[in-house]
């Protein structure tokens, strides 16, 4: 057994990590490398497969079943002997009874699966959970936005901020591994998961990606520190685009979007040093991701180089055989999976799974070298991680942990990503002599303003945890005095029911407590979902919301429009006679706070749509769409055609109670090549009368290419705050391979032609004189 050479070789590392000089790249650790082999050289068969599996805290909890535990948790001793004794599991992941968990009780529980893996193999298990917009499992962390509204501040430092506050709090929950950020591009608004992406263009999730990873990672891949966690990309690829719009189905994806777009932001990722990628649960292109050997092994691992740890999704290697019906059975999917380049499965409950892999090793199916690779990759993760040198630790340590200072940081994220969408008559800010009433299901609720992934997976426990934080309502008369604000849903969420469902409606309640007041605030959107239990058939908003919104309209009230929200629902029949609209995402514990400073103009909004909002259901459409899908005018001749799609606000769109002025953009060269810099400078004044934040953003446009160009692409970002009256020369540079696109047999391609570059309503042109082809994936 590998345990008795444990503490032999745990001395050297210790002592080596000790004397190591910082690395600042992925480059293998030669120390940690040597070490792997020689434990690998003493594993058993048994041990090693033990080492690619990750259970679910509640098949070794206490209670009558696999799928739950008693309360309050505590582990079950004999099952735990069952997982890390009889097969010499590797990894644990999840809460107990989908509910958040003290700190103190995750020192409890990681600290007894430690002791009893140490005992039995001498090999640490890694925890891992789904930290999506703060520490999801923990009670007392600080939630940020959901990535989308992240995605809208266009503000990577307050990305990186966010996801350090996130790994620090997840490290004090005794936890080193966590499943984010998700890089799905969020292109289609139909999809239930939009919400956790970054939003629809490919540069934006890359920069705010490779932020993330910085927070959860640090600056050294090879040595996470106690403050950091393993970050775990999300998921690969093609995942965020299903053509019926429903989660976990069918996605097809030209060769030149998987690559180009979809591709690009696991590249710049993997790249930085991610250490885990987790894979797409879908299939793209008629293949199973899961069981996709050319993505897991031949783009991943082979092409970039990724040294990291391949984890299945949840029970997705099940899902093979019992969904995706590509093995007669269980073995089959098993075998699939682990040649395609599997390292890790997530099985969650399924304890077939290592005696399944050991005969299709012992038969010869899968073979002892890719066995030896999996095992080599979850050992260098741990080791990275430095859980050979500790394992568990006490949450006392961590003493920030739900601080003053993260939760104003929160809140700031929060005041960043609120977006402003219309403005007219210059409704707001509210004098803060206001009479408000507070309306619509979304006024009163905590719920909707975490969404899910919010201390249960569906976000339906938010209200039991989240009770000091300020609902809008509540939010609206601290701001605005309690006497001045009043309350009447006229619609409401059924709670114990899916997301979608309402109560009967109360419209005319909220009507007659119109009278008296000077605005409304109408909250509308959806209650909390993730994932599939998040799919719908209509992209229209509800039609009780609907309908309360267009009764309150006709009071004559101003009525001021939050949109509390995963994803766009169409608002079109309702936004012409809204004086104000506000995207408010899922602002996390402090959206309610954010919305009131809002408001009243304490806070002046800075956040643009990080997508395009649809205003009808059959003209979805994103921004970097090609030419042909939105054609002005008529065609010629007999067979006349338009292809006009209207949207409702474009990608990049967001008001501020000020007002920015463009001039003097320069760019650096008028003729470039492959290899260049392009370096664009433009200055920006406000000239308003309050200080203001702007994102400043650059795009491109190829105006003839040898296959149909996008109509434009975002090639880089920043933003600024500038006080009334102020101007600043923000000078933005991007490499001119950027101005690449793949063509049809699968290489980069940067074309001899023109090229319109776009800063706010400023435009300038280069020409690229010389024409080059590159292979994938580098740029």
């Amino acid at each position: 057994m590998y345990k008795s050479i444990y503490f032999i070789l745990l001395f050297p590392l210790l002592l080596a990590c000790n004397q190591g000089t910082k690395k600042t790249s992925t480059a293998l650790d030669k120390t940690v490398e040597n070490r792997i082999d020689s434990i690998l050289s003493k594993m058993t068969l048994e041990e090693k497969v033990g080492q690619m599996a990750q259970y679910t805290v509640d098949v070794i909890g206490k209670g009558g079943n696999l799928y739950a535990s008693d309360e309050p948790f505590e582990i079950d001793l004999a099952m735990l002997d069952t997982i890390i004794g009889r097969y010499k599991v590797g990894s644990i992941l999840n809460t107990s009874n989908n509910r958040a968990r003290t700190p103190e009780v995750w020192e409890y529980t990681v600290k007894t699966i430690q002791e009893r893996a140490l005992r039995e193999t001498g090999i640490p298990v890694v925890y891992g959970i789904d930290a999506i917009h703060g520490v999801t499992y923990t009670a007392g962390a600080t939630f940020f936005p959901q990535q989308i509204g992240m995605g809208a501040t266009f503000n990577p430092a307050l990305m990186e901020q966010g996801s350090r506050i996130s790994a620090y709090e997840t490290r004090a929950s005794n936890i080193p591994w966590n499943f984010a950020p998700i890089l799905d591009l969020g292109r289609d608004a139909r999809w239930p998961r939009q919400w956790e992406t970054f939003g629809e263009d490919p540069f934006l999730v890359k920069q705010m990606g490779l932020a993330s990873i910085r927070g959860f990672q640090g600056d050294n891949p090879n040595a996470i520190g106690n403050e950091h966690v393993a970050a775990c990309l999300k998921h690969f690829m093609g995942y965020g685009v299903p053509a019926s719009g429903k989660d976990r189905t069918p996605a097809v994806i030209t060769e030149s979007e998987l690559r180009e777009k979809h591709f690009e932001p696991f590249r710049a990722a993997v790249e930085a040093g991610v250490l885990s990628v987790m894979v797409n649960s879908g299939i793209v292109n008629n293949v199973s991701t899961h069981a996709d050997h050319r993505l897991l092994t031949g783009w991943l691992k082979e092409e970039l180089g990724f040294d990291g740890v391949v984890v299945t999704d949840w029970a997705d290697v099940q899902n093979l055989q019992s969904r995706d019906y590509i093995g007669k059975e269980y073995k089959d999917a098993v075998r699939q999976a682990i040649n395609a380049g599997i390292d890790m499965v997530m099985e969650p409950y399924n304890v077939k799974f290592c005696p399944t892999l050991i005969a299709l090793v012992k038969e010869g199916s899968v073979s002892q070298a890719r066995v030896d690779d999996a095992v080599r990759r979850v050992l260098r993760m741990k080791f990275r991680l430095g859980l050979f040198e500790r394992p568990y630790w006490s949450a006392a340590e961590y003493t920030r942990f739900g601080s003053a200072e993260y939760e104003a940081a929160a809140k700031a994220a929060a005041d960043e990503s609120v977006t402003l969408l219309k403005n007219q008559d210059n409704v707001l800010p509210l004098p803060k002599t206001a009479r408000i009433l507070v309306s619509g299901p979304n006024a009163h609720s905590m719920r909707t303003l975490n969404g899910g992934w919010s201390y249960s997976w569906q976000g339906e426990k938010v209200e039991e945890f989240a009770e000091r934080y300020h609902t809008v309502y509540e939010a609206l008369q601290n701001e605005f005095g309690a006497a001045n604000v009043k309350y009447e849903p006229g619609v409401t969420y059924k709670m114990d029911g899916s997301y979608f469902e309402e109560n009967a409606p109360e419209i005319e309640k909220a009507v007659r407590a119109a009278s008296g007041v000077d605005y409304i605030v109408l909250c509308v959107g959806e209650n909390s979902y993730c994932e599939s239990p998040g799919n719908l058939d209509e992209l229209v908003l509800s039609a009780n919301q609907t309908a309360l919104a267009k009764a309150l309209q006709k009071t004559g009230k101003p009525v001021i429009l939050v949109l509390n929200e995963g994803r766009p629902r169409l608002i079109r029949s309702i936004e012409p006679d809204s004086k104000a609209v506000i995207q408010l995402y899922l602002p996390g514990n402090y959206g309610g706070d954010a919305l009131a400073d809002v408001l009243s103009g304490d806070v002046n909004p800075s956040g643009k749509l990080p997508y395009t909002y649809p205003r009808y259901e059959q003209s979805l459409i994103t921004y970097d769409h090609k030419p042909s899908q939105n054609i002005d005018g008529k065609m010629e001749g007999a067979y006349d055609y338009g292809a006009q799609t209207s949207v409702q606000y474009p990608f990049g769109f967001g008001l501020s109670y000020t007002t920015f002025e463009y001039s003097n953009l320069s760019v650096d060269k008028k003729e470039v090549v492959s290899g260049d810099s392009i370096t664009v400078s433009v200055d920006i004044k406000n000239t308003g009368e309050v200080e203001g934040k702007e994102a400043v953003l650059l795009f491109s446009s190829d105006l003839v290419a040898s296959i149909s160009p996008d109509v434009r692409r975002l090639r880089a970002f920043e933003k600024i705050s500038l006080q009334a009256g102020e101007t600043k020369r923000v000078t933005l540079t991007f490499p001119a391979d950027e101005l690449a696109f793949v063509n049809p047999q699968g290489k980069w391609t940067l074309e001899e032609g023109d090229f319109k570059l776009q800063v706010g309503n400023l435009i300038d042109q280069i020409t690229c004189t010389k024409t080059r082809f590159w292979d994938t994936p580098n740029r």
